[in-house]
């Protein structure tokens, strides 16, 4: 069974086109876990639209943080928590899966934990921006690297149930979510950097996360937040 896990908060502009580039590639028993942080636009009556029973729609209740980032990620472990799928897939409300993801991720998850696939970067109207986020990024697998620059950019991974059984719960800590099951598989399963773009990654201005751009975030909060990716690392 996949769980692909989806994070909504008024994503009314394109969530419907990342919604339908994704049912159609799964099976009647496998599901879209889609957890809303609140949205006041028009993404529920959108997500409601589809009428699809592998659509499982939970409301997530925020609660304060100091880091614009985190809503996203605590939105995601709400989702994960939800997940019953053996094969669990990422998904942000503004991309657009490439017709193949699923089948290529699948094929590679039989002999690996977790699957970081490339993408290309596309703005509001989808013209591609950068054709290979793993040029981009100069990705590469290692804790050490990925903690300094990161590679593990959640709407590209895919993982087993292991991976999220080690990895949950990610606790009061300000970390990405993305970054964290990365490296917690990286330390303790075999990963794969797949360099095929199986992905639409939209830019469009009013992203949370700053992949690809230039980060929001303070340099003594990078270092901050990397020193609690690290020692939380060498804990578990």
């Amino acid at each position: 069974m996949i769980s692909v896990c989806l994070a909504s908060y008024n994503g009314e502009k394109y969530i419907e086109a990342q919604i339908r580039s994704i049912l159609c590639q799964l099976g009647q028993e496998d599901e879209l876990i889609i957890s809303d942080d609140g949205s006041f636009d028009d993404t529920i009556r959108i997500i409601n639209s589809f009428c699809d029973r592998r659509i499982k729609l939970i409301h997530h209740t925020k609660r304060a943080v100091k880091h614009a980032f985190f809503y996203t990620s605590l939105n995601f472990e709400n989702a994960l928590e939800n997940a019953r799928g053996e094969y669990i897939f990422l998904a942000d409300q503004d991309d657009v899966w490439a017709e193949n993801k699923l089948v290529e991720c699948l094929e590679i998850l039989k002999d690996y934990s977790l699957v970081l696939h490339n993408c290309s970067v596309v703005d509001q109207n989808m013209k591609t921006v950068h054709h290979s986020y793993f040029d981009l990024k100069n990705s590469k697998k290692g804790i050490i690297r990925n903690l300094l620059y990161n590679s593990y950019l959640g709407c590209c991974m895919c993982f087993r149930r292991e991976v999220l059984e080690k990895a949950l719960p990610i606790g009061n800590e300000e970390i990405p979510h993305d970054i964290w099951l990365g490296l917690v598989s990286e330390k303790y399963f075999k990963v794969k950097f797949l360099d095929k773009q199986l992905l639409s990654y939209r830019r469009h201005g009013e992203n949370l996360s700053a992949s690809s751009e230039k980060s929001r975030n303070s340099f003594a909060y990078k270092i901050y937040y990397r020193f609690l990716i690290l020692k939380k690392i060498i804990k578990l």
